[in-house]
């Protein structure tokens, strides 16, 4: 007997993103050598790490590449994948097999590295590559074991690590900065004071003898190169071996060769040429503490670029006050749920995101949409966790939670943006992956020039020029120049209301040319409203209202919504339609009482051949009052003509103008008639009007705008249907406050709905760009003036040159320098103050 059988299609796996904390990078060459070795796996689709973050982003191809092969990559380049621990309570264990069926559940989560369960502490102990990211994965793979998992108070937030890692950090450069210095000080003295103070020099010369403050010098030099400079060997040389040379192995090769010149004049002299015994200590050990002093001012500034996120972070509630069982409890904000009843009372803060249930206030929603007028909240209104509450008290049930709420969302959308790379950086990685290996091929050519053609001694000047070339150079600079400025941009931008959702969105944004917005809910309030009713012969308003609006009840159109507001308004009663059918664009047709019903444009009474022409002066003088016309028609007879109005948001006019005055192209596009459109275009002042456009066909208006991509252009929008638009355009730019499906089409998000913040939101990015364009230059044209300068080229015919000294002094704070113009981002004011 035969069987039919029905072959099960087979899942499709998603690509796994996971975000990997490096650690070790000093330069753009080290992420160019990264990103190298983790491209280099079979199985990963994207790497792309990012200096100023000091994350790798990586997409993994399932079933190909795990996390530890990349782990293991990175390791291999000379890095430190920064592994991070997060503790799991665990609830519902009763014996050792259930630890082991935990453990397996957590550990095959992507990203994890280990994970340790203790029976007896009810702890998951799990060592993973992406942090905090992965707990909600973590949680998921418990409960689908049959446990229930929740963050451990004690390392729930690996942001709080990564922080304090970096205090960390700062706190050790400033040890090694000061033990240097204390080191360093000595041999300052006693190298350079003793040729440029006679009185010194005669002081040493008969106290403790110039042959022993050489040997002190060796001593406190060495202390300086093996002890604070230690970290540098510690890069440099293993980098060295692998033949891919970083910022670290120009240090140690500078400061090397000058100490092991100077050890070999202290101690075997008679080795060296005539008149080539001098000493460089003080080179090397003033170079070093120079360079320590720079990467701590660096790390200083750096944590600078990331307090838009602290600050962020600040907003959420540690605790929320749940009501369980009839009983209100404070608990930790890690343990609310969907569905817990959260009550907020006046001034707190409010948890997590949902739906008022029970009273009413006004929340200040300042610090997430960058309204300053606090808003009205009651019964059915959403509220967001991180605002503020007023002076009322209200009852809300939490919806979102964890990583799902608005909050929790921003501030990954931000993290996005500030990890991402412009295209502006690709030009810039190609040339920093050959940076060392080009500075190294100099200093030697150096070496050998100065060596045949050099003066007498010629060997000491070969050293002197050499070990400059080698110290001055800095490619730290050209890796920081794009990251810091998007950090600071994008976070910026999050304080004004502005998320950038993609970073290179920074850069697409300044060079668009043309700025196309749809008009409703964009340009106006999105709430229409009934201004007119003019019924034909043989009608009454009331009864064409009633008709009409149980008609429109089904649909969730704008001017459907108004027109039903009217009717109940007016007290009159709806009937439940027996028939619905909306065409998109036209409007709707539908069956009341038996009676047929059609309500819609123009086009809608011609395709039913209901005749319009004693309505048609009408109509032309509401689309003159940029009113839009709604023809009704009952029973085949045409019955009214509403006058229908969105109102222009009082911001509109003052965006407009700012978008005109930065040189933008003006488009408005609308489905509205032309006369209307043209009504509404006129008092706006915009440049071009494209009208009657049917939802379905604005993606293909934006395309005919780009001209095959000879022009950029910028779409703002905010409903359903703009989603196309918003993905085809160069840019596409949602209202905060229209839907999901737009705020995921599109680049930027405004997180109110005030059209201002385009404006600012282009200026933004016009100063991002611009500052990295100046970090750029800076960062190349020191590179390219200083090292000619160094290797001595102007020394013969000018006598200008650079010492050690100086070189170690200009590389110290040539990256300080870029972190600092970045930070001026920070003092950025928008040319209109939105909210």
């Amino acid at each position: 007997m035969a069987t039919d059988t029905m072959t099960k299609p087979t899942p499709t796996l998603m690509p796994l993103a996971i975000d990997i904390p490096v650690r070790g990078m000093t330069c753009a060459a080290c992420v160019r050598r990264v990103e190298k070795a983790i491209a280099a796996i079979d199985g990963v689709e994207e790497a792309t790490v990012n200096l100023a973050t000091e994350r790798a982003h990586v997409v993994l191809r399932p079933g190909a590449a795990g996390v530890g092969d990349v782990a293991a990559a990175v390791r291999e380049a000379g890095y430190e994948p920064a592994e991070e621990t997060i503790e799991l309570a665990i609830a519902g264990m009763t014996c050792a097999s259930c630890v082991g069926r935990v453990e397996k559940a957590l550990a095959a989560v992507p990203g994890v590295m280990g994970a340790t369960v203790n029976l007896a502490t009810e702890r998951a102990s799990v060592r993973v590559l992406g942090g905090a990211s992965l707990v909600p994965a973590l949680v998921a793979a418990v409960a689908g074991a049959g446990y229930e998992a929740t963050p451990a108070p004690a390392a729930a937030d690996a942001r709080a690590d990564e922080a304090a890692a970096k205090d960390a950090e700062q706190a050790s450069l400033l040890r090694a900065v000061l033990v240097s210095a204390v080191a360093t000080l000595p041999v300052a003295v006693l190298e350079m004071g003793t040729h440029f103070f006679d009185a010194l020099h005669e002081a040493v010369h008969s106290t403790i003898g110039m042959g022993n403050a050489r040997i002190l010098s060796f001593v406190l030099a060495t202390i300086v190169l093996f002890g604070p400079g230690l970290r540098f060997h510690r890069k440099g040389w293993p980098a060295l071996l692998r033949a891919a040379p970083d910022m670290n192995s120009l240090v140690v090769l500078g400061t090397t060769a000058a100490w092991a010149f100077s050890t070999v004049a202290t101690f075997a002299t008679g080795v060296l040429p005539s008149g080539a015994d001098q000493t460089y200590f003080e080179a090397a050990a003033i170079v070093v503490t120079l360079i320590l002093l720079g990467r701590w001012f660096e790390v200083r500034a750096k944590g600078r670029t990331s307090e838009a996120i602290r600050r962020l972070m600040t907003l959420q509630a540690r605790t929320a006050r749940i009501l369980r069982d009839g009983v209100e409890q404070d608990v930790d904000i890690a343990t609310v749920r969907p569905g817990d009843t959260v009550v907020v009372r006046p001034g707190e803060r409010i948890p997590v995101d949902g739906e008022v249930i029970d009273g009413e206030s006004f929340v200040d929603e300042a610090m997430i949409t960058g309204e300053p007028v606090p808003a009205h909240k009651a019964v059915g209104d959403a509220v967001t966790g991180g605002t503020v509450n007023g002076v009322g008290a209200f009852r809300f049930t939490a919806q979102r939670v964890g990583a799902d709420t608005l909050l929790a969302q921003i501030v990954r959308t931000v993290e996005a943006a500030q990890g991402s790379k412009l295209p502006i950086q690709a030009a810039v990685d190609r040339v920093t992956l050959w940076f060392v290996p080009v500075v190294m091929a100099i200093a030697a050519l150096t070496f050998l020039a100065w060596l045949v053609f050099g003066p007498s001694p010629a060997l000491s000047y070969a050293l002197v020029h050499t070990v400059a070339v080698l110290i001055i150079a800095c490619p730290c600079a050209m890796g920081l120049a794009t990251p810091t400025s998007i950090m600071v941009g994008s976070g910026k931008a999050a304080e004004l209301g502005v998320l950038f959702r993609r970073g290179d969105a920074l850069q697409s944004l300044r060079d668009a040319t043309v700025i196309a917005l749809d008009k409703t809910g964009t340009l106006t309030r999105g709430r229409p409203e009934v201004t007119d009713l003019v019924v034909q012969e043989g009608f009454s308003e009331e009864e064409v209202l009633a008709v009409v609006a149980s008609a429109e009840a089904r649909s969730e159109h704008p001017v459907a919504v108004a027109v039903v507001e009217q009717a109940r308004a007016r007290g009159l009663s709806l009937v439940e339609p027996e028939a619905f059918e909306a065409v998109a664009g036209w409007g709707v047709t539908a069956r009341v009482n038996g009676r047929a019903v059609a309500v819609g444009t123009h086009r809608l009474m011609d395709k039913l051949g209901i005749a319009v022409g004693p309505a048609s002066g009408e109509a032309e003088r509401l689309a003159d009052a940029a009113r839009t016309p709604l023809f009704a028609a009952i029973d085949g007879r045409l019955a009214a003509v509403f006058g229908v109005a969105d109102a222009v948001k009082d911001t509109s006019p003052a965006a407009l103008a700012a978008l005109r005055a930065i040189g933008l192209k003006v488009v408005m596009i609308t489905g509205d008639t032309r006369r209307t459109a043209d009504a509404v275009a006129r008092d706006l002042g915009i440049d071009e009007v494209i009208a009657e456009v049917l939802p379905t066909d604005k993606a293909e208006v934006v395309k005919r705008l780009q001209q095959g991509g000879a022009v950029k252009v910028a779409f703002v929008g905010d409903g359903i249907n703009d989603a196309p638009a918003l993905a085809q355009a160069d840019v596409g730019i949602a209202i905060g406050t229209g839907t999901d499906v737009a705020i995921e089409a599109a680049d930027v998000v405004l997180m109110s709905g005030d059209l201002r913040n385009v404006a600012n939101a282009i200026a933004l990015s016009q100063a991002t760009i611009r500052n990295i364009r100046q970090n750029l230059a800076w960062a190349f044209g020191y590179n390219i003036l200083l090292i000619p300068l160094a290797a001595g080229v102007l020394q013969p015919g000018f006598g200008i040159s650079l010492s050690p000294i100086l070189s170690g002094l200009a590389m110290a704070f040539s990256s300080v320098s870029v972190v600092t113009n970045a930070l001026r981002l920070r003092r950025f004011v928008p040319p209109l103050k939105a909210g």
